[in-house]
């Protein structure tokens, strides 16, 4: 600013391999990022090359100087900064002429300026001690000023680091989780037998997320991988580490903003990403023809969104797992389905519906196994303009709701990757129940809507709907849905969908 002094910053910046491997700046100012000076000084160079001297390592120029320019070399640097390095120039001259030191034993000096051998690690730097003591200060503002604003910068920080394929990623966040750890609300909140706020708890979901980003990434030693194991088992066992599905009894079914809000919060975000284009970029290394990384990653979203699971104890688990589904879902609705993924759509719909125990849309599945409605809406409207009665019968059979039948089916137990459900004594607390019902209705309706004119689908449709959906609302809600789709304004009345709306109605 024009009101401030201008100041000149004295600034060193040590490159290895196209690294910035340590920086020191006399301007003082600590933060986890680099200053503005080291900043502008690295542009300086990236973009005016030439106008930067480059030497040899000053060793060589040291080894081509004869005795007399030796001499007037080291004069002139101690006369120059003699305040500074004169008691060191005079301890190195006193142990250079003794016989016994320890510098005579060692053959050669050391050269700042000749950069690290080539098996020498070699990172970009980053000041460990700011990154602690900024998320110290963050965590200790207890979501105030901003803090919890901060503590994403620096996740989105780890993530940057992450893709750039940055060793220095890990290192960062087990500082961040080192300091998490050591919040003395933590084990405040363990005395009191208190939740902590849904806030810092989406942190250490982002946390979470972000080891497993670590961990799972292909590229990474297997050394590190058991070192990593090492520390987040160390990290487990420390009786103040949360737990994923929370404190359980503790508690409460408050379900006021929790699911609706995170639903609309992301859209049987999104308006600014549909900007994006997704294309096929050719997995060189796999052994399928026509592979690509954009198909391999919607075969991997399609088969984690249809892996069989248990529903978590906890109210928020219970609600990270409806959101994590929609959020992953939204991303793929961003993709235009062509050929190729089309295919991959087939594929994975007939595995899920074959599938043993590890599907959720398989045979027999768990009473508490997380209902597949909201993805089986999706593979349906995905399936249906290619294959409609591959996404009749994926709809049909993510229809169940077995946590509210009395009984669950025993299968066919004659075939041996087909398990018999167990049905326990207690009633589970489903506190997303309403929520999930909701999407069972949704999932009917769409069935209904593309039914329209097919006596077969609808009389198939209706009896899904008679024997899976319990809740007289939402029966009543598809009997009005049915009644408005038969007489749409543009088309002759549909006798039977006006039937089926009937049914319903007096059911």
């Amino acid at each position: 600013m024009q009101s401030e002094p201008e100041t000149v910053c004295n600034v060193a910046i040590s490159f290895d391999r196209c690294k910035i491997t340590s920086v020191t700046c006399s301007c003082g100012n600590k933060d986890i990022f680099y200053c503005a000076h080291v900043v502008a000084l690295s542009l300086y160079r990236i973009r005016k090359p030439d106008q930067v001297k480059l030497h040899l390592p000053i060793s060589e120029t040291l080894f081509q100087m004869n005795r007399d320019q030796l001499q007037k070399f080291v004069q002139y640097l101690i006369t120059v900064h003699h305040t500074e390095v004169l008691p060191t120039a005079q301890k190195l001259a006193d142990e250079i002429l003794s016989q016994n030191s320890e510098i005579n034993q060692v053959h050669g000096a050391p050269d700042p300026t000749a950069g690290a051998s080539i098996d020498d690690e070699n990172c970009w730097h980053l000041d460990e001690e700011q990154v602690q003591e900024q998320v110290k200060l963050f965590l200790s503002q207890g979501g105030y000023h901003g803090s919890g604003k901060q503590l994403n910068l620096l996740f989105a920080k780890v993530r940057e680091m992450l893709k750039m394929r940055d060793s220095n990623g890990a290192r960062m966040l087990t500082l961040i989780t080192e300091q998490f750890m050591a919040d003395p609300r933590l084990s405040l909140w363990r005395q009191q037998g208190t939740t902590m706020t849904d806030k810092y708890r989406q942190l250490w979901d982002e946390l979470g997320a972000l080891w497993m980003c670590i961990v799972l990434n292909p590229h990474c030693k297997l050394e590190q991988k058991s070192s990593w194991l090492k520390q987040l088992k160390k990290w487990n066992n420390v009786d103040v580490c949360p737990w994923e599905d929370g404190n359980h009894g503790n508690e409460l079914p408050n379900l006021t903003n929790a699911l609706p809000q995170g639903a609309n919060a992301n859209q049987e975000n999104l308006g600014q990403c549909k900007s994006l284009e997704y294309q096929h970029l050719p997995a060189h290394k796999f052994l399928e023809e026509g592979e690509s990384y954009l198909s391999l990653a919607v075969e991997v979203a399609l088969i984690g969104l249809g892996q069989q699971r248990i529903m978590p104890d906890g109210l928020y688990a219970q609600e990270k797992v409806c959101r994590n589904e929609e959020q992953l879902i939204s991303k793929l609705q961003e993709i235009e389905l062509d050929d190729t993924l089309v295919k991959i759509f087939r594929k994975q719909a007939v595995f899920l519906l074959e599938g043993g125990p590890y599907s959720g849309l398989g045979e027999v599945i768990h009473r508490e196994s997380v209902p597949m409605h909201t993805f089986a809406k999706y593979l349906f409207t995905s399936l249906l303009p290619h294959d409609a009665e591959l996404a009749y019968k994926t709809a049909l059979r993510a229809m169940r709701l077995l946590v509210l039948e009395s009984t669950a089916p025993s299968g066919d137990l004659s075939r041996p990757h087909h398990i018999a459900s167990v049905v326990p004594n207690r009633y589970p607390r489903w506190f997303t129940l309403s929520h999930i019902e909701s999407q069972q209705c949704e999932l009917a309706s769409t069935m209904l809507t593309a039914a329209k004119g097919d006596v077969r689908r609808l009389e198939t449709v209706l009896e899904s709907i008679q024997k899976n959906i319990h809740s007289s609302s939402h029966i009543f809600k598809l009997a009005q849905d049915a009644f408005k789709i038969a007489t749409l304004m543009d088309s002759l009345p549909d006798i039977t969908l006006l039937k089926v709306s009937l049914e319903l109605g007096l059911q």
